[in-house]
């Protein structure tokens, strides 16, 4: 049996919104779903050179508990969580457990260098 998750940061979890800037166009805003307490379990890092910086890439796994499918609270590719500062934005989502009682989300904390 796994070990239960140690829940003890909390979240914010965003949802992209599309809002027109006024010139016939749109920008990308977040909306604020909800604070979430999760376990943040970091990956071994990399860097990549992007057209005129550098990025460090870091996955992590995120727990958090469980939502049923459909509900505001259950995490979701696309979507981001916002600790501070911090991004992880999240690539895909998958029951951590049998029963169903928490949420693995892998996810990716980009920041330019």
């Amino acid at each position: 049996m796994t070990p239960a998750p140690v829940l003890n940061r909390k979240l914010v979890l965003e949802s992209p919104e599309r809002v027109p800037d006024g010139s016939g166009g749109w920008t990308r805003t977040w909306a604020e779903l909800g604070q979430l307490w999760a376990e943040v379990k970091s990956g071994s890092g990399g860097e990549r050179a992007d057209e005129f910086l550098t990025v460090s890439s870091v996955p992590y796994r995120i727990t958090v508990r469980a939502a049923p499918p459909g509900a505001m609270s259950r995490p979701k590719p696309e979507q981001r969580f916002r600790e501070g500062s911090r991004i992880y934005r999240i690539l895909a989502v998958a029951e951590r457990d049998a029963l169903g009682r928490y949420l693995t989300c892998y996810a990716r904390e980009e920041v330019s260098a």
